[in-house]
């Protein structure tokens, strides 16, 4: 067994290693055709399935195994298994009703929870009182204010979805669902992030997740996946969609100023809390920052397991879950050389960086621009340099109260009340 200084031969051998899933239950498929999604297109991973979305159905009996196993392969006491597509909405109510009678017949003891994320086109009365009364913790796809959102996140017809997704957020207060948004940062959005900001509180996001958009297209027309993984050497360009690295550094800086005077405690960034995390003595749960990865993987409609939901290529594919153990697969030598990768091909230039630990590099899809003694850093480096920069010594106050078993809250009464009144008092978007 090859040495990867990650866990011994006897760890490896005798103790659980923790690790999440995201099941896609009805692969690629969604009712949505945004722009930017990288996930459409691995329809082609199953060309025999592609044009009958019908068989991307997870079977009863895939289900089945993976929660009976999932619970199993884990080694804490609670259990949360999170769904994702694709749409998985597009399966219907029952299919996730059919989810927790399997939940309570495997449990073996063991408290469970569940997360979903949905584009928030189809949800009913019906899906919004299912997900309060089984506490499901949704994270709703919503990239701002309409002319925003509608312009990337849009129906096959071309259609916007804006009006179907605050439907949604009305239904989900309504019935007080909890859910987290999720915002994919691109080349439009990125320029107005107030307005992004904004708007997210007004409609009740307390729990704020911005995903920064970068991909890469091949110019090689052959190619069965045109959206390429960060190990492809040939000609690519990034694609329109993607947000640019100076736009992400002033995203993240423009929203954080505010957040920081108003906001702390009361609104949860996820680069944010990660950000003071290694402030305070802590690692990052974000696994782009994080030192390591790979204890995040992915599994397809079929049971097809692969390295993280980023890199759903054949390269990292780890095995079928009907035919192989999970912990064997999250084990391997492959995953482990994945999760350690992320740390070992670092270039000079990030591993002499002031910023390391709470970076931790970003995402290894994202590495593919080249230094100047050749190595491969994040495409977003300038823009995560600047913020950094930016927050360092916010983080240092906020880091220094949680030390002395103070609130981090009181770093906003250092800025002048009158300043903290005039953004309080702002014009809110209605809902």
């Amino acid at each position: 067994m090859s040495d990867l200084n990650f866990l011994t031969a006897h760890d490896r051998m005798h103790k659980k290693r923790a690790f999440h899933m995201m099941v896609k239950p009805f692969g690629p498929v969604c009712n949505l055709n945004c722009d930017y999604c990288y996930y459409l297109e691995k329809e082609n991973i199953y060309e025999e399935k592609k044009n009958v979305p019908s068989q991307f159905r997870m079977t009863d009996e895939v289900l089945e195994k993976y929660i009976h196993d999932y619970f199993e392969s884990q080694p804490g006491d609670e259990v949360m298994f999170a769904w994702q597509g694709g749409e998985p909405t597009l399966l219907g109510v029952d299919f996730f009703r059919k989810v927790l009678e399997f939940q309570k017949r495997h449990a073996i003891g063991k408290k469970f929870s569940n997360t979903l994320q949905t584009n928030g086109t189809l949800i009913t009365d019906e899906w919004a009182e299912f997900f309060a009364v089984n506490n499901f913790l949704i994270g709703l796809s919503i990239d701002g204010p309409a002319d925003v959102h509608d312009h990337y996140r849009t129906f096959t017809s071309g259609k916007g979805s804006f009006s179907k997704v605050m439907n949604t957020v009305r239904l989900f207060h309504k019935h007080k669902v909890e859910f987290n948004t999720l915002t994919v940062v691109n080349n439009r959005n990125s320029k107005i992030p107030l307005r992004v900001y904004r708007f997210l509180k007004d409609i009740g996001s307390k729990y704020m997740q911005f995903i920064p958009i970068v991909e890469r297209e091949a110019d090689d027309p052959n190619v069965k996946l045109k959206l390429v993984a960060n190990d492809y050497r040939e000609e690519t360009w990034v694609t329109e969609e993607s947000v640019e690295p100076e736009d992400w550094g002033k995203f993240l800086v423009k929203i954080f100023e505010e957040w920081v005077r108003i906001d702390v405690g009361d609104v949860f960034v996820n680069y944010f809390d990660n950000t003071l995390a290694p402030y305070a003595g802590e690692n990052p749960s974000l696994c782009t920052m994080g030192s390591i990865c790979g204890d995040s993987l992915v599994m397809e409609h079929n049971g097809d397991v692969y390295s993280c939901d980023h890199f759903v290529y054949p390269q990292f594919f780890l095995g079928n879950m009907m035919e192989e153990s999970m912990e064997e697969m999250v084990k391997c030598d492959t995953q482990l050389k994945f999760s350690l990768d992320k740390r070992d091909t670092l270039p000079k230039e990030c591993r002499e960086c002031e910023f390391l630990r709470m970076c931790g590099g970003d995402c290894p899809k994202h590495r593919f621009v080249e230094t100047d003694n050749g190595e491969l850093i994040t495409y977003l480096h300038d823009g995560f340099l600047h913020y950094f920069s930016h927050v360092d010594k916010y983080m240092k106050f906020m880091a220094e109260e949680l030390k002395n078993k103070r609130p981090p809250t009181n770093i906003m009464n250092t800025f002048p009340e009158k300043e903290r009144r005039r953004l309080l008092q702002r014009t809110k978007y209605r809902l």
